[in-house]
């Protein structure tokens, strides 16, 4: 069995892909950093990817930039009040305009496209993926709130419907392609790279005076802010290691995460033999995408090339998890299951959008992550409404302690 469970019945899927023409993306969130990534590789590729739908959160401004070129099927605008104004700007083409949250998930149930992009940024992009599942549609995911706050019901409903879950995460990605062609081999464990962010080797009296536009500047990634600062925080790599839970169906102690400021090795899996399988290439998220939309095929590309002569050293270390506590809470969340994922996570979004409007501090994020795992009651085994509501709990509690 191959260990993301979702590619177990793959052959008759993979046919299938092998037929398609053109394969038809729908990218859910196209105006943030992997959907207008994901365009660029579209619009490289115009033989092989077409866009069938585009939805954006409040962006409208980019979506209808994004329609008039690729003149998708459809396109949603999440906020309602911009309605109007996408619908107007797109008046003369035949493009369908929609509006609202419940919008995204009945498009996401429509039967007019082949992948979906799952792109929308954290706890929001769940019902739309779990829709796109329903009706058979397969996965690209770049979405990891989508496993961290209900892994469980979202793989098994995957396995039920017989469609694959690709992962975008550059990391996943990695331990994806590295896990092709070895079915039968049990994994001992994965280990997940971590660059360390902006604050690699910094201390908590360096940490407590980091401002917004300090967090942002990631050293080798170009990413949307949210993640960006989840990468400063180290939360990022806490989500990953859940995400890899669900993902190629593994225990907790088999994941690892080690620091690589070089971010050329993507992550990597070591088999029961001893022999490890790594992932490697220069940190673009174009490729994790490509390969994604294009799976099971490699296309070629004009990116740059890894040149061994010109990065030599290539380091690792453990990371820091007594100053950046938000792994350790990750690892805590990890460990235990249940809904305190998707706590941590509903927190987590809380304190990332106050810190970007500079409402709190750095350090204070971890706080708030910490104080709401520890007030949300405990679900062992929670249905899908308990996990909504667990969320929905989390985000007033921490919004509370912020007086957001």
């Amino acid at each position: 069995m191959f260990y993301n469970q979702t590619v177990v019945h793959r052959t008759s899927y993979l046919s299938m892909l092998e037929q398609q023409q053109t394969r038809r993306i729908a990218i859910f969130g196209s105006t943030g950093s992997i959907g207008t990534q994901a365009l660029e590789v579209i619009a490289a590729n115009t033989d092989k990817f077409s866009a069938e739908i585009l939805t954006a959160h409040t962006n409208e401004e980019l979506l209808i930039e994004q329609a008039l070129k690729f003149n998708p099927n459809m396109v949603v605008i999440a906020d309602e009040k911009k309605y109007l104004k996408v619908k107007d700007a797109l008046s003369s083409t035949a493009i369908k305009v929609f509006a609202g949250e419940k919008a995204l998930e009945e498009v996401a149930a429509i039967d007019c496209y082949d992948l979906m992009l799952a792109a929308i940024v954290g706890y929001a992009g769940l019902r739309p993926t779990l829709q796109a599942i329903g009706i058979g549609k397969p996965i690209a995911l770049a979405n990891k709130e989508t496993l961290v706050v209900a892994g469980d019901i979202v793989m098994r409903k995957a396995v039920e419907s017989r469609v694959p879950v690709i992962p975008v995460d550059s990391e996943h990605s990695a331990i994806f392609q590295c896990l092709v062609g070895e079915t039968r081999n049990k994994i001992e464990k994965i280990i997940l790279t971590a660059s360390g962010g902006p604050f690699l080797g910094r201390k908590p009296n360096y940490l407590v005076n980091v401002k917004r536009e300090h967090a942002l500047q990631h050293p080798n990634w170009s990413m949307g802010a949210k993640i960006t600062i989840d990468s400063a925080t180290l939360m990022n790599k806490g989500l990953e290691m859940i995400e890899a839970k669900w993902l190629f169906n593994l225990r907790p102690e088999q994941i690892r995460v080690l620091i690589h400021p070089q971010s050329i090795i993507h992550s990597m899996v070591q088999f029961e033999d001893g022999s490890i399988k790594a992932q490697m290439g220069l940190p673009d998220m174009r490729l994790p995408i490509q390969y994604s939309l294009a799976f099971p095929r490699r296309i070629p590309n004009q990116f740059p090339r890894y040149d061994f002569k010109k990065i030599n050293t290539l380091t690792f270390e453990e990371p820091d998890i007594r100053t950046f506590r938000n792994l350790a809470l990750a690892i805590e969340a990890l460990n235990r299951g249940g809904n305190l994922p998707s706590v941590m996570n509903a927190a987590n979004e809380i304190a990332v959008y106050a810190f970007l409007r500079n409402r709190i501090n750095f350090l204070d994020m971890t706080d708030v992550v910490e104080k709401t795992m520890q007030k949300i009651s405990f679900i062992e085994k929670p249905t899908l409404e308990e996990y909504f509501s667990s969320d929905g709990e989390a985000r007033t509690f921490a919004a509370d302690l912020i007086q957001l």
